[in-house]
């Protein structure tokens, strides 16, 4: 196993983190204020008392956006584990159900 470098750690980070928001700015370009006002439970909202039409939109917009943010963050971090497996020792993104990575280990594959 080579030791990691925190530099091309930090490179990794700083070049794809912008992929990261470019995702969250194409979830908010794409909301359909209909659709999304058929899937929500009104009495939902009425219960939280909210009876500004303001609030209720940005309750919407938090609830979308941090859903979303929790799959593509996952999505950087799944990259980001990729790209350390692959420059520690040569691993690899399984194929396998279940199985995130794999390397090579004094001849063992190993998953992690």
């Amino acid at each position: 196993m080579r030791k990691l470098n925190l530099n091309e750690v930090a490179q990794f980070v700083n070049t794809n983190i912008g992929e990261f928001h470019r995702n969250k700015i194409k979830i908010l370009e794409g909301l359909d204020l209909k659709a999304i006002l058929k899937k929500k439970n009104p009495y939902l909202f009425k219960t939280k008392n909210i009876t500004v039409a303001s609030d209720l939109m940005r309750d919407i917009m938090e609830a979308l956006l941090s859903s979303s943010e929790e799959k593509i963050f996952g999505n950087f971090l799944e990259d980001l584990a990729i790209f350390i497996v692959k420059n520690t020792c040569d691993g690899w993104k399984s194929a396998a159900t279940g199985i995130d990575l794999e390397f090579i280990n004094r001849g063992i594959t190993s998953c992690p």
